[in-house]
This record gives structure tokens, C-alpha cells and sequence, in this order.
């Protein structure tokens, strides 16, 4: 029985928390999330995370711990964070294929909990569930990549057990994916599972989209890029043509002998 009323205590105390953060706070949680295709075998993924100085005086060292949580992960995928402020972290994770970029983006947004770890315990954050997938087709000259981003968003809500919404998520935190390519991107498909439409703004070669959050996300988008070896094919082709060309002009021409009769 004590431990029940625990429990429920505990809850309720995560609510309180956050209706605090609601009210108290506005967009304390930015969160930016994004692609850089600068060639077809170079990339960078990054992710900013600013925090409002006011959430340690309601997360204590709880936000600290998450941010050292999110440093630690950045290293076991050969990437690197930059401490902007004590309350600002960029993150930069360079790939070199899509297949790179696939693995790394799930391998850091999805990590394994290391039962070594020594860090403190983070912010008790409800759990994200993210997938990321590249798909690459191949012309000649060109290569097309689509990126397929689904991420459910719907445990940032606190409802109550009749499923009222207590605490609207997007009150707190500011969700941003963002994609740039050489040549610019389009998005293919955005949607919600609950049918509301997420329209991608465009910044020069960026697109920018404002994930929502208590909703499931899906978004999709593609861009074109050269291919390298295609075009090399090309240029290797193109100098064994010319140099057989040349060579058949610099090549004497033999004049047919003639007969002579007395």
C-alpha cells in the first residue's frame, strides 16, 4: 500500500514539475536537429540544444547530467560537442555515405544504455522512439537521395488517466528538423499520424520543418546530387575517344604502288 502511494506521489510530482516548467517557462527546451549534405561522400549531422537558464532552478543538476549524457553519446559515433554556454551544446557527427549517415543518425538518437555509466542520472525524459532511413538511386550523371524521418513525439505529453491533456508539450519545447543539399531539397511527403499537415519552410538551400510535438511525425524528402563516378566514367571515355581520334589522324597514309609496263 505505502509503495502504491509512493508511486502515485512520484507521478504526481513529475506533474507538478511540468506544469511549473508550462507555466513558468516559454520554449524552455530548444531543440534543433539537422543534415548537411556538402558532397555525395561528405556530410555533416548536427544538433543544438538550448536549454533556458531558469530549468536549473526547476531540473537542478538533472539538466547538467543531460547534457553530459548527450556528450558522452556524441563520442561513441566519432563525433564531437562544443559547449556554446552552460546551457547550449552543439553537436557535429561528419559521415561520408548515406548508409554513414543512416547508422550514426540512429545509433545517436537511439542509443543502448550502458549499465557502466557513471554519469549522474539525467532528466527523467520520456522515451522517444526514432528511425531514420536513406535511399539512393543512381543515373548516370546524377544520384537522387530520400531521407525518411519517422519520429513519435506523442510520450512528451502529460495527460491525466482520462487522457486530458495537462501539459501541451509544445509549450515547453521547440522541435526543429532541418535538411540542406548542394542543389537544394524538396519534401516529398510531411505528415502527422493524426493527418495534420507540417509544412516545410525553405531557407535559400535549406528546408526547415517544426516537428510537433504529442504527435507521431513522418517526413520525407529528396534532392539531387552528381555522381562522381559516373562522371569519371565519363571523362575516362571521353579521353580514350580523343586519343584514338588523334591518333588515327597522325597516321601516315600509305599511297596505293603502282604498276609500271614497258
Amino acid at each position: 500500500m505505502l509503495s502504491r502511494i509512493a508511486a502515485i506521489l512520484r507521478r504526481w510530482q513529475k506533474v507538478v514539475v511540468l506544469l511549473l516548467a508550462c507555466v513558468l517557462l516559454s520554449g524552455c527546451v530548444d531543440y534543433e536537429v539537422g543534415v548537411q549534405f556538402d558532397s555525395p561522400y561528405h556530410g555533416v549531422l548536427t544538433q543544438r540544444i538550448r536549454l533556458d537558464d531558469r530549468l536549473s532552478s526547476i531540473g537542478g543538476t538533472s539538466s547538467q547530467a543531460w547534457l553530459a549524457n548527450v556528450e558522452q553519446r556524441v563520442r561513441r559515433v566519432q563525433g564531437r560537442a562544443k559547449r556554446l554556454s552552460n546551457q547550449d551544446v552543439l553537436v557535429t557527427i561528419p559521415f561520408t555515405t548515406g548508409q554513414d549517415l543512416e547508422k550514426k543518425f540512429n545509433q545517436f538518437f537511439n542509443p543502448e544504455i550502458d549499465p557502466k555509466s557513471r554519469l549522474k542520472q539525467p532528466l527523467d525524459l520520456p522515451k522517444i522512439e526514432s528511425k531514420f532511413t536513406v535511399q539512393q538511386s543512381n543515373l548516370l550523371l546524377l544520384e537522387h537521395r530520400k531521407l525518411i524521418y519517422d519520429v513519435d513525439l506523442r510520450s512528451l505529453g502529460v495527460t491525466s488517466p482520462d487522457g486530458t491533456a495537462i501539459v501541451k508539450p509544445d509549450a515547453v519545447i521547440d522541435l526543429q528538423f532541418s535538411l540542406k543539399a548542394p542543389w537544394g531539397a524538396r519534401s516529398m511527403m510531411t505528415r502527422t499520424k493524426s493527418g495534420v499537415s507540417i509544412p516545410a519552410r525553405r531557407e535559400g538551400k535549406q528546408l526547415v520543418w517544426d516537428l510537433q510535438p504529442g504527435q507521431k511525425n513522418h517526413v520525407e524528402a529528396g534532392f539531387w546530387m552528381p555522381n562522381p563516378l559516373g562522371i569519371g566514367t565519363i571523362f575516362v571515355i571521353a579521353i580514350v575517344a580523343a586519343g584514338i581520334f588523334l591518333k588515327n589522324q597522325q597516321s601516315p597514309t600509305i599511297a596505293p604502288s603502282s604498276t609500271v609496263s614497258n
